[in-house]
């Protein structure tokens, strides 16, 4: 795993300075603490801080082949590079390391951008091609590695993490009034929008390729998308065993490493499979991480503890209390953008304890998107059955009542589950399943926003990137329950659950990896039937099916809980200054963009626990920390080009006449 930054003087022509590349991949220490790496060629620079995972002292970075032409920096893992290697050797290539970065080299030269289709793996990668002066860029199908890139006047300059792009002194820092109104809808920015105007994310399954001759207008091909099929598994059993197939064989190739390797443990079903996977095919005990709440209802470690006693892991835990929210200002740096969901604090932490002791953990993230295991899928399920009910009159009466009903503390119950029910009601139908998580509808919006921001978003559509979402699952050949998990694995998955698994464990210089994210597992688990996914009222039915021998039952019986923590009492406690030092009318008027008066209405209908405005207020403050921070950075980056400058040339003494 690594951090990867670079640029390419491609317009001007101007030569690249190794204080600038290393000003870029300086920023991305945390990412790779073990190398770095630079390489300077004309008006191109590359670099790469390297955490060592494989080969640790022969896969030094930027890499090159036999003749030092082609050069490659690269964050993340080709699983199958043993077999690439066998192949390209096969072809007369010469091999120098047992590193996955030089399978990319010798890839690129056999098969130039057509290489990436031959990769399993998670990847963002830049690759130099010096004697044909050309640059290519390329992100994984499932966006699990970030890439940012930036356009302009100079050439072009990207990075693993928007700060590194920033570090760039040229690259202005300008908020997109259009990525705050998407991040208040969504709670993340959705690609390939960053909040920074110039600056764009590479879209998953993407690859760019920049040439002398095309400057910063490359020849952009999206190298993968899931397609719906006909070739789906007959029956339950065959869909069952190609499941277990499947997932057996990618976590065994996620298992390889030159560094130890452990898992995170929520006692979900997800994670338990990979535990229960790990313990078959690893040669050694499993090494087992969990975090749990003194508040029972969010509290899993039970749970944990069973999957890790039957499958006799080595096994951690820790419990997480309210001081954590000091954490805040140091999670939004690692971010850089806004980022609302507040899982990043646990996911944080659960890194944090792993990385005492491994340096690469497996998890189970991917299972709800493929498998249908969140409660929204369910809630539109109802919402169709009902259709007739809530367009009557005594269910608008039922709504206003639930309306009035203040929430309660603990983290779901029925009480709240109703009350969430009614609010997604209320929102565009053809959100379809999208309903129950997004958090501001138009009216809510009005009432917000204030100045320069209600003027540039007026009459928007927040909406629209999920309905984007939604038709491009239609033009897919996706339907029903399939189309809304495509929109899910193409939206909410990269932008949010990924976004979050990269920064809170690179953080730590973590590597995560993610086996249901296989690309192999994905497209077959897009053939089962969607029938066999949402069963009745239970979700991730197939799932739970295939690996019924591997789980304990309780496990197996199991709702989904998620892996949260109790914000919304929080910013009633702990949080509560940070609340208002963020959210002060002072602040409010500096920054400009949301009305004092409704902010105020938030706030104090939370902290007297009326509404459960945690989702909202927490965006909010999210936004206030991310936008400093960016702008703090931005001063020093001038601060620095200052210096750099030195001091104005003294103007020379006047002389009098003689």
């Amino acid at each position: 795993m690594c951090g990867i930054a670079g640029y390419w003087n491609v317009r001007s022509g101007r030569p690249a300075e190794a204080g600038v590349i290393r000003a870029m991949t300086d920023s991305l220490v945390h990412r790779g603490p073990d190398e770095e790496g630079v390489l300077l060629d004309g008006s191109l620079a590359l670099g790469n801080r390297r955490l060592q995972v494989i080969d640790p002292a022969g896969g030094h970075q930027p890499l090159g082949n036999e003749d030092g032409t082609v050069h490659v920096v690269f964050n993340g893992e080709i699983y199958n590079h043993y077999e690439l290697r066998r192949e390209l050797e096969g072809r007369g290539h010469r091999f120098r390391t047992r590193s996955d970065t030089e399978a990319i080299v010798h890839a690129f030269e056999e098969w130039g951008p057509g290489c990436v289709q031959r990769f399993n793996g998670m990847f963002a990668l830049a690759a130099w091609d010096a004697r044909e002066q050309r640059l290519f860029l390329a992100r994984d199908r499932l966006g699990i590695k970030p890439l940012y890139l930036y356009t302009g006047a100079e050439g072009i300059v990207f990075g693993s993490e928007l700060k590194a792009v920033l570090a760039a002194p040229w690259v202005p820092v300008e908020w997109d009034l259009e990525a705050v109104d998407d991040f208040l809808t969504y709670e993340y920015v959705p690609a390939p929008r960053s909040i920074v105007r110039a600056v764009q994310k590479v879209p998953p399954g993407t690859s760019l390729l920049f040439t002398r001759d095309s400057g910063i207008l490359p020849r952009s091909e999206r190298f993968w998308r899931l397609a719906a099929t006909d070739a789906a598994p007959l029956t339950t059993e065959a869909a069952a065993e190609g499941l277990r197939e499947r997932l057996r064989s990618s976590v065994r190739r996620r298992l390889i490493a030159d560094v130890p390797v452990g898992a995170f443990l929520s006692g979900g079903i997800d994670s338990s499979i990979i535990v229960g996977l790990m313990s078959e095919e690893s040669g050694s005990q499993v090494r087992s991480f969990s975090l749990g709440f003194a508040d029972r209802s969010y509290n899993e470690l039970p749970y944990a503890r069973q999957v890790a006693e039957r499958f006799a892991t080595r096994h951690r835990e820790q419990l997480v209390t309210p001081e954590v929210v000091e954490l805040a200002p140091q999670l939004a740096e690692c971010f850089d953008e806004p980022f609302g969901d507040v899982s990043a604090f646990p996911t944080f932490l659960i890194s944090q304890l792993a990385r005492g002791e491994v340096a690469v953990s497996l998890s189970g993230d991917g299972g709800d998107e493929l498998f249908a295991g969140y409660d929204h899928y369910r809630a539109h399920r109802w919402a169709h059955r009902l259709r007739r009910l809530t367009a009557s009159r005594p269910w608008r009466l039922a709504d206003r009542l639930l309306d009035e009903l203040p929430p309660a503390s603990r983290k779901k119950g029925p009480l709240n589950k109703a009350k969430r029910f009614a609010e997604g009601l209320r929102r565009p139908g053809d959100l379809e399943h999208a309903r129950w998580w997004v958090f501001a509808d138009l009216a809510e919006r009005r009432a917000l926003y204030g100045g320069v921001l209600a003027r540039e978003v007026e009459g928007r559509d927040c909406f629209a990137f999920y309905r984007e979402r939604l038709a491009e699952g239609r033009a897919m050949g996706f339907t029903g329950l399939q189309r809304q998990l495509y929109a899910d694995l193409t939206g909410y998955l990269p932008d949010d659950i990924l976004v979050k698994v990269d920064r809170m464990s690179m953080a730590v210089s973590l590597e995560a990896r993610v086996p249901f994210l296989d690309h192999e597992v994905v497209e077959y688990a897009m053939r089962v039937p969607q029938q066999w996914k949402l069963r009745g009222r239970q979700s991730k039915w197939i799932l739970k099916h295939a690996f019924r021998d591997l789980l304990p039952p309780h496990i197996r019986r199991r709702g989904k809980e998620g892996f949260s923590m109790p914000m919304k009492n929080w910013l009633r406690g702990p949080l509560e200054p940070l609340l208002h030092q963020l959210l002060s009318p002072a602040r409010l008027r500096e920054r400009g963009w949301f009305r004092a008066d409704e902010t105020a209405r938030l706030i104090t209908e939370h902290r007297a626990g009326r509404e459960n405005h945690a989702h909202r207020l927490w965006c909010l403050m999210s936004l206030e920390l991310s936008l400093s921070g960016l702008a703090r950075r931005a001063e020093q980056r001038s601060a620095r080009a200052r210096a750099a400058a030195g001091p104005p040339a003294s103007p020379l003494p006047a002389t009098a006449d003689t």
